[in-house]
């Protein structure tokens, strides 16, 4: 029990969202910090272990917070530092962790850092972002946005001089290579772990760690310096993570949990798996998702997943082929409106599956079905949409729909005043889809997300067992099967929109044992020698214990 206790982070549930888009306590049309606090009861409730906070901190809001130009305050639309520690004293009383952005790869153009650098070599920032005076032949390549971008470099017309910016051109990259760059980072980890923060969701750890470009060389390798920043993290906070945002083929992100002792990120978000049960779910058939957990590299003790649905960006399927993108957007986003860069969808799951609640709750219990930790982006709950008006990524980051109220509850203010529109329509905005609501109905998607994640957290063989793939006849069923020490659970889907039976073995060891279904539809039954044979209904689902004799 200790063991696990000491690895929280593998048996986690996260929730992460945006502070401005979840609650308005004082009817401006943006959430704060008082408001989310409001809410923490509905999240406890829910059975949610972990926040994760999209970037608070101050701001000109080009880029929805991530342009920062203060690393140790609070954005004053959201609130006070004040009402930061209550939210964190508030959390902590009901039995939640909270995790928040860590955006050190680059500031806003805006920051105070970056406005003394533009004044030359003389000043004492300068070198704390990547000048060249042309742009260098070596320097990275591949655009981040390229709707918006044409280069990686932009010409400042005061210092006369390239910039290197990896992502907007307002954001300029900090040069990792400088050591005063890192000590500031060190602080500011230090600074928010002293406020009681758990650990941080890392930006874009790959363009964090990149050293193409930068003219000097760097007195630490990039890995060393992250294995330093994870073992000031455990100085500081012995139970502090880092999850990082490393989208990137396998073998490359396995480079980032360090070695096996896992020095580095306790946890990376699973785009390739991600992208890979997209493609499941599209053809109805388990191949793609098992091939890709069977090119999952091991990891090491300490270290885990972050498996989820959908998140705060587009749906990014950059890792399949073009051919197989062409097959995932004819099924979830047929319109030009509905895709970004080509690469992705910019749509929340409801829509992509035309409302289909069946289909809807399988693949939730698929995704908390995976080897690794789940995370539920804020609105998922209950089924919220996207809002297409909404430009680029941000349309599936709409406001919070609470009540049937106006704003749908999050709000008090004007429509005019609302930070962000709301989810427009009777099927989808706030008429047809609020948490009031389903709190009051049994049948709900809210109440069945709070028994899928109360089941979630009772079958710890998910966070610490070793899985492996059961063989089963039907393409359409995918079965996995987890060992932790003397405990066994077995999970089946029906990725079909038909009824489906099928039938395998359980181990030798196992085959006078019963089966309990902890969770789930359909019927089973186990049969003489250890035959087990399941009867899934349309996108049907069932989580297993074998259960031993004296067990």
């Amino acid at each position: 029990m200790s063991r696990t206790s000491d690895l929280w982070w593998k048996n986690a549930v996260f929730y992460c969202l945006d502070v401005e888009t979840f609650q308005d306590s004082d009817g401006d049309g943006i959430g704060d910090f008082a408001g989310l606090t409001s809410r923490l009861d509905y999240l406890a409730a829910l059975g949610v272990t972990c926040l994760w906070l999209m970037p608070f901190y101050p701001t000109p809001n080009r880029d929805d917070g991530y342009d920062i130009t203060d690393y140790y305050a609070v954005d004053r639309r959201l609130g006070t530092l004040g009402d930061f520690v209550e939210l964190m004293r508030t959390a902590r009383d009901r039995g939640m962790r909270v995790i928040a952005d860590l955006v050190v790869n680059h500031t806003s153009k805006e920051h105070p850092w970056f406005e003394s650098a533009r004044q030359g070599p003389d000043s004492p920032y300068h070198d704390w972002y990547v000048w060249r005076d042309a742009i260098p032949e070596g320097g990275p390549e591949g655009l981040v946005f390229p709707d918006a971008e044409q280069s990686n470099w932009e010409w400042d017309e005061q210092t006369k001089r390239f910039f290197l910016h990896r992502f907007y051109e307002h954001q300029p990259d900090l040069n990792i290579a400088n050591p005063e760059v890192r000590a500031e980072i060190r602080k500011i980890v230090g600074f928010w772990l002293q406020l009681g923060l758990s650990g941080f969701r890392v930006d874009a750890v790959p363009f964090l760690l990149e050293t193409d470009g930068i003219a000097t060389g760097m007195s630490i390798m990039p890995h060393d310096w992250l294995r330093d920043l994870s073992a000031f993290l455990a100085r500081r906070s012995g139970g502090a993570i880092m999850l990082g945002e490393v989208n990137l083929e396998y073998d490359d992100v396995r480079t980032f949990f360090g070695d096996e002792s896992g020095d580095e990120l306790h946890m990376s978000l699973n785009f390739n798996l991600n992208q890979a049960m997209a493609l499941t779910l599209v053809r109805g058939d388990a191949g793609p998702l098992i091939h890709n957990l069977r090119a999952m590299p091991a990891l090491p003790d300490r270290s885990a997943w972050a498996n989820f649905v959908r998140n705060h960006d587009e749906w990014s399927l950059d890792k399949l082929t073009e051919a197989e993108r062409r097959e995932v957007f004819a099924a979830f986003g047929p319109k030009p409106d509905m895709q970004l860069f080509g690469r992705g969808l910019r749509r929340r799951l409801p829509t992509m599956v035309g409302g289909d609640q069946d289909r809807l709750r399988m693949i939730y219990s698929l995704a908390f079905a995976l080897p690794g930790a789940p995370v539920l982006f804020y609105g998922e709950e209950i089924g919220m949409a996207e809002n297409l008006d909404i430009p680029g990524r941000m349309s599936v980051r709409a406001p919070m729909q609470w009540t049937t109220g106006p704003n749908g509850g999050f709000s008090d203010a004007p429509a005019k005043a609302m930070r962000r529109p709301l989810v427009a329509g009777r099927k989808w905005g706030p008429a047809g889809i609020n948490v009031q609501d389903q709190d009051r109905d049994p049948d709900s998607l809210l109440r069945w997300t709070e028994r899928l994640i109360r089941r979630r957290r009772q079958t710890p063989e998910i966070a610490f067992g070793e899985w492996r793939v059961i063989e089963v006849p039907e393409a359409a069923v995918f079965a996995l099967r987890y060992d932790w020490g003397a405990s066994v659970a077995i999970l089946l889907h029906n990725l079909a929109a038909e009824p489906v039976e099928t039938t395998f073995a359980l181990d030798r060891e196992d085959r006078a044992a019963g089966l309990r279904c902890l969770f789930g539809t359909g019927e089973v039954d186990v049969r003489k020698g250890g035959k087990v044979q399941s009867r899934l209904p349309r996108y049907g689902y069932q989580w297993l214990r074998v259960e031993r004799e004296g067990g």
